[in-house]
């Protein structure tokens, strides 16, 4: 994309009619104007650049005016003829600024000069990121900062674990433990995060002023560590009064950090139970209490800020753990069509100011906000360092609301979401170029709507092969995962809680990337309920069973011998399977190679895309939209919530009759041995008797062929009753029977 280049560096020599005072300069160019800031006429001081896209210039000439304050008079003007503008190319050097005399409104050349230099380049230009931009002639000035491109590094998070094990010496306030039997417990806090042990109970080892513990917590903590760890023990003296009795701060800063499985030593903390009162300090001193902690930054896991399934970044927080890269991926976040208006601006009817985020790994970019546009170009190429294949690049695109000043001055700025496409790298070739549109597709109350597409540019390139094919064979996340797992409850409760510590921080840059935004990133409501997602994911798992199910139809099809031929060769080749055993996996190994060979012709030449009839997005009801929008805790009426109650009933009392079916058929096995049936495990005791002389007895080449053609006997041959095995294990008992 080519622009115009103006850079406009100070003004000397400038002569007041009436004294000094503040002056901008000017840059013009056909019906687009852009102004400096105002400095004083003493030290005139601008080095701005201005950037004029080359499909806007309708002039043949740009003009550098001098002002004083807001005077429409000028105190002199320089103008250049595109025709003469030279064209730099990178990596050539930026062009040297000159001075240029001005002239006056006359034609005289007057007495002051400026200094600038105007250039023909690129968006490859050093100068782009920074430079006033003519399609944002219509921002505001406070808006000017969020239009910019920027480059975001979340900050490296770390799982703080805390074992609170016990105390010693614990007074209540003023003697209070010696009236009652005291219930204490211990509060950990790390800024906004909070736990809580239980209540120590009582123990005839211990008297009732040595609480005993021995809980562990976790917590999430970002670098540079700015927090502190506060643990008191508190005395429940009411209900829902707690006295702190004693409390200890610890700065993060100062924790023993760890990469591996090997517990840090633990430590005895003197508590503070004065609180900065200078008439209790001399009864502090003359009586100690203490707690007993074990704490630790654990960095050997990976820190889960993102949903699993999309997860970008599988590495351990401590940098010594982390293994080279394997390739870089390399993106050009082209541009967007037939986006849909966002917002009403007075005078232009619906528009959209739209920016793209991109987040893989620690490194999230941000492109330029186009003004104006339905369908902006942004042509914006960023690289990111790959460690592992099998990790998704998520790109969202969004409207800028910043740009508006009523939005602003009104109420709290969000910027609203247009869509958002995920790619795997896993399913990209390496080392070749993908350029597709995919479409922007977002759920909203009324429906499913496409609001646009996005054109990519993408390339997996990989460094070694080899490298890339061995990550295969390791596990995905890191060892401390696998060594000390946590539940999935508390996996969840923590990625809550990063996802915080990154929106947090995020916010504090500048221009400054919306919690709105990395919610949407990081997909913050993926466990919410929701009946379509449910209905999505039922249909997915019966689309895997599938094959199943068609194999079994296939099976059914050639025993009821609807086709006399195919049946007989099925029973012939079943019968010379069993007379040469050694033939049967060979035989399933090739044919499965030679179906994925045969299958290479028709594979995905796409990155896969947001798929709507996947998403059961299409066929969904009114109400489950409504159901999905709404908050949580809900907002809406206690008739709907109550008609919505009755429908999860009814949708959770269908689930969990399958899942009694399925522990019904699980126990019926268990109940095979258990004699909870002393007659059913007598029979089935005698037939394992006989059938292990049977077997013994007569080689199993000769049990499988005559078990094989009974089942495939022809259907004239056959009952229609069960057989007796399954009568038999239908009959069994199962635990149901104890069941409320």
């Amino acid at each position: 994309m080519q622009y115009l280049y103006v850079r406009v560096v100070k003004a000397r020599d400038i002569s007041f009619f009436g004294g000094g005072g503040e002056i901008m300069a000017e840059v013009k160019l056909g019906n687009y104007r852009g102004v400096t800031k105002r400095v004083s006429s003493n030290h005139a001081d601008w080095d701005q650049v201005f950037a004029f896209s080359k499909d806007c210039i309708q002039s043949s000439m740009v003009e550098v005016v001098v002002k004083e304050g807001n005077k429409d008079d000028y105190l002199g003007r320089v103008w250049f003829d595109l025709n003469e503008v030279p064209r730099r190319v990178p990596p050539d050097s930026q062009l040297a600024p000159q001075w240029h005399r001005m002239e006056d409104k006359k034609g005289d050349k007057s007495k002051g000069e400026v200094m600038v230099s105007i250039w023909f380049g690129t968006q490859a230009d050093e100068a782009f990121a920074e430079a006033w931009h003519s399609k944002a002639a219509n921002v505001h000035f406070d808006g000017l900062c969020s239009i910019k491109s920027k480059v975001y590094l979340s900050p490296k998070l770390w799982y703080l674990r805390v074992s609170v094990i016990e105390a010693q010496d614990v007074l209540g306030e003023k003697g209070s433990t010696l009236l009652r039997y005291p219930e204490l417990s211990a509060k950990v806090q790390v800024g906004n995060q909070v736990s809580r042990t239980r209540i120590s109970g009582v123990s005839p080892n211990r008297s009732l002023s040595n609480p005993f513990w021995n809980e562990d917590f976790m917590f999430v903590v970002a670098e540079p560590f700015e927090d502190y760890l506060l643990v008191s023990v508190e005395d429940r003296v009411g209900p829902g009064r707690d006295e702190v009795v004693g409390r200890v701060l610890l700065p993060v800063m100062a924790v023993e950090r760890r990469t591996d499985d090997k517990q840090v030593v633990s430590r005895w903390f003197n508590l503070d139970n004065h609180f900065g009162n200078p008439a209790e300090t001399k009864l502090v001193t003359g009586f100690g209490s203490r707690i007993h902690l074990r704490v630790s930054l654990d960095g050997g896991y990976h820190v889960l800020d993102e949903a699993t399934m999309y997860s970008s970044d599988v590495r351990p927080t401590a940098k010594q753990l982390w293994k080279a890269h394997i390739g870089v991926l390399e993106m050009g976040i082209l541009g967007a069509t037939g986006l849909m208006p966002v917002k009403v601006k007075e005078g232009k009817g619906g528009t959209t100011d739209a920016y793209c985020v991109a987040k893989y790994g620690q490194k999230w970019v941000r492109t330029r906000t186009v003004v104006d546009s339905l369908s902006p170009k942004w042509n914006e190429q960023y690289t990111w360092e790959v460690f592992d294949p099998c990790t998704v690049i998520t790109i969202g695109v969004f409207d800028n609301c910043r740009t508006d000043k009523n939005i602003i001055t009104n109420g709290v700025p969000r910027d609203s979401r247009i869509g958002k496409v995920r790619i795997r790298l896993s399913t990209l070739e390496s080392d070749r170029v993908y350029t597709h549109s995919y479409p922007l597709l977002m759920l909203h109350p009324s429906g499913v709507k496409k609001m646009g597409e996005l054109h990519l540019a993408v390339r997996f390139s990989c460094a070694n092969m080899g490298n890339m094919l061995h990550m295969y064979t390791l596990p995905l996340l890191p060892k401390m995962h696998y060594v000390q797992p946590m539940s999935v409850n508390q996996l969840e409760s923590l990625r809550y809680q990063a996802m915080n510590v990154v929106a947090s921080r995020l916010s504090r840059a500048e221009p400054p990337l919306g919690r709105e935004v990395v919610e949407y990133m990081l997909d913050h409501d993926s466990h919410m309920w929701s009946m379509r997602r449910s209905k999505a994911n039922f249909f997915r798992l019966m689309s895997v069973i599938s094959g199943l199910v068609a194999m079994n139809r296939w099976f059914e099809s050639m025993r009821n011998w609807s086709k006399p031929v195919y049946s007989s060769l099925f029973v012939a080749t079943f019968l010379i399977l069993v007379a040469l055993p050694e033939l049967i996996i060979p035989a399933t190994l090739l044919y499965m190679a030679t179906m994925g060979l045969w299958r290479y012709r028709f594979r995905p030449c796409h990155p896969p895309h947001m798929d709507t009839r996947l998403s059961h997005a299409e066929s969904v009801y009114p109400d489950e939209l409504d159901e999905e929008f709404d908050s949580f805790p809900t907002s809406r009426s206690v008739d709907v919530v109550k008609m919505r109650y009755d429908r999860l009933r009814s949708v959770a009392g269908r689930v969990q009759t399958v899942v009694g079916d399925m522990a019904t058929q699980g126990e019926r096995f268990q109940a095979l041995l258990s004699w909870r049936d002393p007659r059913a495990t007598f029979l089935f005791v005698i037939l394992c008797l006989f059938a292990a002389v049977g077997f013994y007895a007569v080689p199993l080449k000769v049990v499988v062929a005559l078990w094989g053609t009974y089942a495939l006997r022809p259907p004239r041959f056959r009952s229609k009753l069960p057989c007796r095995a399954l009568s038999f294990f239908r009959r069994l008992p199962t635990k149901a029977d104890s069941l409320l």
